[in-house]
């Protein structure tokens, strides 16, 4: 069954790592209760591998930042747009966006849509 995945890479503040996780599980709630099919928040652990580029490097990270990397799975792209017209309209949310969000800057966030190329 093909598969549609929001991704996102966000750079944080390592001392802000749990404030991220605490948030990051509130929001899962809300991304499952509209329908999404998974969701995960990860955070950097072994980040320069030789021979690549580094997610540091990509993210632009600074000095005592880490990298969050992070997926939602839908059932395909129409079905991502029903649920996150759900979860931008839900009040809840909106504060979180709002207050919550505010200490980590968003404005360094990569975020797309993809299509499964292979699932297995």
């Amino acid at each position: 069954m093909a598969r549609y995945v929001d991704g996102f890479v966000i750079p944080i503040p390592k001392t802000k790592v749990k404030a991220y996780a605490k948030l990051a599980k509130r929001a899962a709630k809300f991304w499952l209760k509209y329908g999404a099919l998974e969701y995960y928040e990860t955070v950097g652990d072994d980040l320069n591998i030789k021979g690549f580029v580094s997610f540091p490097k990509l993210a632009k990270i600074k000095k005592n930042e880490t990298v969050i990397f992070s997926w939602i799975v839908y059932k395909s792209r129409a079905h991502r747009d029903r649920v996150n017209a759900k979860i931008m309209n839900d009040p809840v949310i909106k504060k979180m966006c709002d207050t919550d969000m505010k200490q980590f800057d968003m404005k360094r966030m990569s975020y797309g849509g993809f299509k499964v190329l292979v699932q297995a």
